[in-house]
């Protein structure tokens, strides 16, 4: 029975080394597989630092919105630049350069957000009054170009009774 036990061992051991290991061919396959998932997804995760750099435009913009509705509260007059607003934001980050400015008429005031890199879409917000006579209200709109680097003037929102409007290649940004 010794004996037999031991070929029978003998035989296993022999026949599972045959069995180990993975083939050329499926090493490959999985190679295949693993650079098709990356193709994939590597685009989009590359995507992302701009999406990130984006929403500081978005958030700096909205910013000057905000601090344009206050100061048109306590001044009855749109603030020329972003420093006399009091908010304490920088004009010109590693991403993006800022500009402000009011109205012909003061019936609102225009802001922008150009980007640093040709990478990176540009911002343009506004805020207008809309309404008449005493029922006047301020309203805003926040605007991001259609086309990365295919910015034009980044003051073009236009202004009306309703309030500020988007101007041509733009789109308004909803939350």
């Amino acid at each position: 029975m010794k004996t037999e036990f031991k070929a029978k061992f003998l035989q296993y051991v022999a026949n599972r080394k045959k069995e180990e290991g993975f083939t050329l061919i499926e090493l490959l396959v999985v190679i295949i597989i693993i650079g098709i998932l990356a193709a994939i997804a590597l685009p989009s995760f590359l995507n992302q630092a701009n999406k990130a750099k984006q929403s500081e435009g978005k958030q700096y913009l909205s910013s000057i919105n905000k601090g344009q509705q206050a100061y048109y509260a306590e001044n009855t007059q749109f603030g020329a630049t972003i420093s006399e607003l009091g908010i304490g934001l920088k004009t010109q980050t590693s991403n993006f350069v800022y500009d402000n400015g009011v109205a012909t008429g003061g019936t609102g005031a225009s802001s922008s957000a150009s980007p640093a890199s040709s990478a990176m879409k540009a911002y343009a917000a506004g805020v207008g009054l809309s309404g008449t006579g005493e029922a006047k209200t301020t309203s805003t709109v926040l605007c991001e170009e259609v086309v990365a680097a295919n910015w034009q003037d980044p003051v073009s929102i236009g202004f009306s009774t309703t309030g500020p409007i988007c101007g041509t290649n733009q789109s308004a940004v909803t939350k």
